[in-house]
């Protein structure tokens, strides 16, 4: 298996990019150094030491991003492979001539501003050639505003094949057209996993029914990958081509919650129709129109582009308003009339002015009682969280947690939360005239922090107040996940084992430091949303129902009233009386 580049030229990110977080700071850094290399090459004499072993780590970094590379459409593998051209032939000016330009795109995102089908140029490769470079392309890097992403397409394609694929995409893009994207091809099953997990550029997903099961990448992260799905690769390779196409869907879709999925397929509908196709955004039957997929990839980006109060906001701004009633919100009137703070106005722009709006000018939705645009903006924020609700609240952090404290308790509630809490919970524990049961969270020494509060901790607080008669007013578990030093708790076990001892506990995570890990497909799994989802489809699953009477049936045969017995041990909640209320609060 190809790894990374040899230790003695890369940086310690790109030594150990055995994981999926230190690829991206992998990938770049070898640019970089790719790029100083050639610099060097260049001007060195070719007979020296030095250039022996410049030769050695240009060869090295070129294996490590040939692998990498394949995922992404800029640079791509074909033009990487444009440049080694240049440098196993030793030349070595338009070798370094081009990595500088590469490198320059990448670094300044120039790349995504450039929409070949109106530049002249056919494939990123040309981008390498100077005198194709023209004056034109230049201006068009400067007027490009439309947001670019990229496209994964699943199945096994020939070279030619792949670029008279992209060159009938970009060919029915229209000056209209509100987004930019460009194709990034996978050729097997365990590389279109690979592909979503590695580029976050990718968006969207064009899966067909004739690839291969076992992936070409030579990067060894797909075990890792099977590891974080829970799945089996042996289970998978024995599928029918056409039921693998519809298992990867439903796994890019757990990677991936947010992607757009689209399934071109001869199988019989049938066996496509219905819950198997599930995660497809649209089934392309026995044919496959391209304007359609190209419309239906715009239009699936287009839905989740919406920003409903952001537009209701700039629409209100551009409508001419009286504000007799509220004079203090003049829209900026007295800023533009004064003789002395109009710098204050420029500084600021007009559109803020314009926006100002109060409760009784109308034009935006009520945070209260919304029924238009915020209300609309909630259930998207819901969507693209995982949650069943979402609410927006502008007060602070405190009032915030506040309100969500005072929501869910009442006077002589026992509340669980840790010393390492924001300062606001506990207030608002005692306004709603409940008493906080405080948890502490295990040292870290060597750091001089703090982490987590251990789940035996946890365990231990409820059972001593089980043996006081206490359990009962137990209403509410709060933790804060991630902490302030960045250490993260498990929820999914946490929340599994505290049900087995309090089916009906409440459960807050304050993860105002980490409402990015949704959007992370190897940190989903620690947040809030996703571990609750999961624990409903466990807990109403006939598996589990089968497992969880197998391990009650050996768990009544111990000594429930010695703490060990639940201390010890992994516990299982009853799917009968298990009641999953999960909230979780992010800045």
């Amino acid at each position: 298996m190809i790894g990374t580049p040899p230790d003695s030229h890369l940086p310690p990110t790109a030594r150990d990019a055995k994981d999926l977080h230190s690829l991206p700071r992998a990938r770049t850094d070898s640019w970089n150094r790719l790029r100083d290399a050639a610099r060097r090459l260049r001007r060195i004499d070719r007979s020296s030491s030095e250039h022996a072993r410049l030769q050695q780590s240009c060869q090295a970094l070129f294996e490590f991003l040939d692998a990498v590379e394949a995922f992404h459409a800029f640079p791509g593998r074909p033009t990487l492979r444009q440049v080694r051209q240049h440098f196993e032939k030793g030349i070595y000016e338009a070798f370094s001539r081009q990595t500088i330009r590469l490198v320059r795109l990448l670094t300044t995102d120039a790349y995504r501003r450039l929409d070949l089908s109106e530049s002249g140029v056919t494939d990123y490769s040309d981008l390498l050639d100077v005198s194709r470079l023209s004056e034109s392309v230049h201006g068009r890097l400067k007027q490009e505003e439309r947001p670019y992403f990229e496209v994964l397409l699943v199945d096994d394609l020939s070279p030619e094949e792949e670029k008279e694929l992209r060159t009938r995409l970009r060919n029915l893009r229209r000056p209209d057209d509100g987004f930019l994207y460009e194709v990034v091809i996978a050729s097997t099953f365990e590389d279109a996993l690979l592909a979503v997990l590695i580029n976050p550029c990718i968006e969207g997903c064009v899966v067909r029914n004739t690839f291969p099961f076992p992936g070409s990448s030579s990067l060894d992260f797909i075990s890792n990958v099977y590891e974080l799905l829970r799945v089996t690769p042996a289970e998978i390779d024995a599928a029918m081509p056409s039921e693998r196409s519809l298992i990867l869907g439903q796994l890019l879709k757990k990677l991936r919650p947010e992607l757009d999925l689209f399934l071109v397929t001869d199988a019989p509908v049938e066996d496509v129709a219905g819950e198997p196709s599930d995660a497809f955004n649209r089934v392309f039957y026995q044919q496959e129109d391209y304007l359609d997929l190209h419309l239906s990839i715009l239009k699936g980006i287009d839905a989740r582009f919406e920003t409903p109060f952001f537009e209701a906001l700039r629409k209100y701004s551009r409508k001419p308003t009286g504000m007799f009633h509220a004079l203090p919100i003049s829209r900026g009137r007295t800023i533009a009339r004064s003789h002395w703070i109009q710098d204050m106005g420029r500084f600021y722009g007009n559109n803020i002015f314009l926006a100002e709006t109060s409760a009784t000018t109308g034009g935006l939705d009520s945070l209260l009682q919304p029924t238009g645009s915020l209300k609309h903006a909630q259930e998207l924020a819901a969507r693209a969280f995982g949650a069943r609700r979402t609410y927006f609240v502008t007060n602070g952090t405190s009032t915030a947690n506040k309100i969500v404290m005072q929501s869910l308790v009442q006077p002589g509630d026992l509340v669980l939360l840790a010393h390492d809490c924001h300062k606001s919970h506990p207030y608002a524990v005692i306004l709603a005239g409940a008493l906080p049961v405080y948890l502490d969270a295990y040292p870290l020494t060597e750091y001089s922090m703090y982490g987590g509060v251990p789940l035996r901790e946890i365990k231990r607080t409820l059972l001593a107040l089980r043996r006081e008669g206490k359990l009962d007013r137990v209403r509410l578990l709060l933790l804060t996940n991630l902490t302030f030093d960045g250490v993260t708790y498990h929820p999914e076990r946490i929340m599994r084992e505290v049900l087995a001892i309090k089916p009906d506990m409440i459960f807050v995570w304050d993860e105002a430091w980490f409402a990015y890990g949704r959007f992370s497909p190897l940190l989903r799994g620690r947040t809030a949303m996703e571990a609750t989802n999961r624990l409903l489809a466990e807990l109403g699953s006939e598996d589990y129902r089968n497992r969880y009477q197998a391990w009650k049936k050996q768990f009544d045969t111990l000594d429930q009233d010695d703490d060990a017995t639940w201390m010890d041990q992994s516990l299982w909640p009853d799917p009968a009386a298990a009641r999953l209320r999960v909230y979780a609060t992010q800045s």
